[in-house]
């Protein structure tokens, strides 16, 4: 009986032996937040008292800096999209234009340029004036949202830089755009 209780004994510290410790574990949810361990340890000095080591030091969250255009991208969305020969708002837009008036009330100093941009279609000088209407557009929708306009500068590129390379519906949707740029 001792023999079976020994046996049960030691293989039950050699399990505990193996166990991965919960400071050396990952996440394998793929959530992508950074996970933050803190461990402390006592040791006993001469005296016979117990004092506690320091933690260990946090980790940093991962992601973008705080009031920057990353963190505007990932967190906000930095463009909107129009329809065909239009400058109106749609209510896609208006959502994300909201969100980015949110973002500037809480990034108080930072200023911003919106990007007018079109499709292929049409002449150089029919974009260029389309692509600032829209540029513009932008700028009412976010001033109307409680902006200072003053923080907002707008920018035509008419079609001279699309983001999708194509003469189709698909390319051309992708290149009727607002983006918003910080400076």
């Amino acid at each position: 009986m001792r023999l079976k209780a020994l046996t049960a004994l030691s293989a039950l510290l050699f399990v505990a032996a193996c166990a991965t410790p919960a400071e050396e574990s990952t996440d394998s949810a793929g959530s992508g937040a950074a996970t933050t361990s803190t461990t402390s340890s006592s040791t006993t000095s001469s005296a016979g008292s117990t004092t506690a080591a320091p933690a260990a030091k946090m980790v940093k969250p991962a992601g973008p800096a705080a009031g920057s255009q990353e963190d505007l991208v990932v967190n906000v969305g930095d463009r909107v999209f129009f329809g065909y020969d239009q400058y109106t708002i749609k209510a896609r837009a208006r959502g994300t234009l909201e969100r980015q008036a949110a973002w500037l009330r809480r990034n108080a100093s930072a200023t911003i340029t919106v990007e007018g941009h079109c499709d292929e279609r049409g002449t150089r000088e029919y974009n260029l004036g389309l692509g600032q209407r829209r540029a513009d557009a932008v700028k009412k929708y976010l001033v109307a949202l409680g902006v200072a306009e003053n923080r907002i500068a707008t920018i035509s590129y008419g079609k001279e830089r699309p983001v999708a390379m194509g003469s189709n519906d698909e390319a051309w949707a992708q290149n009727r755009r607002g983006v918003t740029h910080i400076n």
